[in-house]
């Protein structure tokens, strides 16, 4: 069976001196390819768009070489990127806006909400049969999200503190008005109903700002995940673009079936999406089998276990379950940045985000974490 996958990456822009956050994401558009690269709603973001891939190796290539890319054109500015849900060092009232009257429109209409939004993730797209199936396989993909949002979590700091969570980033961007979990809808006109009454509402301008933790495409026809933090690894990336795609191709099996989906009442499913903001790895999750609290590692573990069939089907078993593995060794990179920021000096958590985000291009499979084997 051949299902294709995509990947969209969020990078922020950081003065290389100052370790801070720097709305100079032009300047580096500049020197990029007119393809694969684009700009974003703040002008210290740069995002990277991959092709379509059938095979995660050819995935892992394709991020890394776009890694590379963007890296070289930010060092000959004296800037760096950083793949993470938030910059440790930055400061609100530094980045305006890109000049686009969309997004002025939203800085005039959401003010603080939009000025904080100095945040990056990363967002996946996984083929599907049809936009009804889209639909209806949300409602049983979206009580495992919060056990990806775990494995991605990577932001604990904010504006140059600690929040004690893993991922602030998830709840900065839950204030917006269309953010969070989707819910569950019959159809895809049940669906495209709902979005429209939300836009005739004026609470939101377009479709686009729907910002569901997963949503059906308007463009293309796939299934969109977007509740994780960017990642430094690109290893993270591929791994989670793994499981999802394992997660969706099971979930429009099931659309057909029984259509069982678990705890997916919007409360359970904003609850446990905090569980993971607030501990990533590092504590409990819930489980989405029981709807009671579980170890992590459990946790994770189990959703593995859940999608085996499906990821040796597709020949990704022994990489995905590796890669998981590690990351539940290395543990997430939000207390990896807390161990390495012990001292308070967040300019070391920063150098190692763009060492982490930094990547030689691919040439196999993909590599391993500095120093494990």
């Amino acid at each position: 069976m051949a299902v294709s996958m995509g990947v969209e990456e969020e990078f922020h822009v950081v003065d290389v001196e100052s370790r801070m956050l720097v709305a100079r994401a032009h300047e580096v558009l500049d020197r990029l390819p007119a393809r694969g690269f684009v700009t974003e709603f703040l002008q210290s973001v740069v995002e990277s768009n991959s092709g379509v891939h059938v095979s995660l190796d050819a995935l892992h290539e394709d991020l890394a070489r776009s890694r590379q890319t963007l890296s070289e054109a930010a060092s000959g500015l004296g800037l760096a990127i950083v793949a993470a849900g938030t910059a440790p060092l930055a400061r609100v009232g530094t980045v305006d806006a890109t000049p686009h009257p969309r997004y002025l429109h939203m800085v005039d209409e959401y003010r603080l909400v939009a000025d904080e939004q100095l945040i990056c993730g990363v967002q996946f797209h996984v083929d599907v049969p049809d936009r009804d199936t889209a639909v209806r396989a949300m409602c049983v993909v979206s009580p495992w999200l919060p056990t990806l949002l775990a494995l991605s979590t990577s932001s604990p700091f904010w504006l140059g503190r600690d929040t004690g969570y893993a991922s602030w980033r998830t709840l900065l961007w839950q204030r917006w008005p269309t953010s969070g979990p989707a819910g569950c809808f019959a159809s895809a006109a049940d669906y495209d109903a709902a979005v429209t009454g939300l836009v005739r509402s004026g609470v939101i301008s377009d479709a686009g700002m729907v910002y569901y933790d997963i949503r059906p495409s308007a463009h293309q026809q796939t299934l969109e995940l977007r509740i994780c933090d960017a990642c430094p690894r690109v290893e993270t990336v591929v791994m989670i673009a793994g499981l999802f795609r394992a997660l969706v191709v099971d979930a429009c099996a099931a659309v057909r079936g029984t259509g069982e989906c678990g705890h997916t009442r919007p409360q359970w499913l904003r609850a446990m999406t905090w569980r993971a903001a607030r501990s990533g790895l590092g504590g409990d999750l819930v489980d989405p089998t029981t709807g009671l609290a579980g170890p992590a590692r459990a946790v994770v573990r189990t959703m593995l276990t859940r999608l085996r069939p499906t990821l040796e089907e597709f020949g990704d078993w022994e990489l995905v379950s590796a890669m998981t593995e590690e990351t539940l060794d290395l543990g997430d990179v939000a207390h990896q940045l807390r161990r390495i920021a012990a001292g308070g000096d967040l300019t070391a958590a920063v150098d190692f985000l763009m060492a982490q985000t930094r990547t030689r291009p691919a040439t196999g499979a993909p590599v391993p974490a500095p120093g494990r084997r």
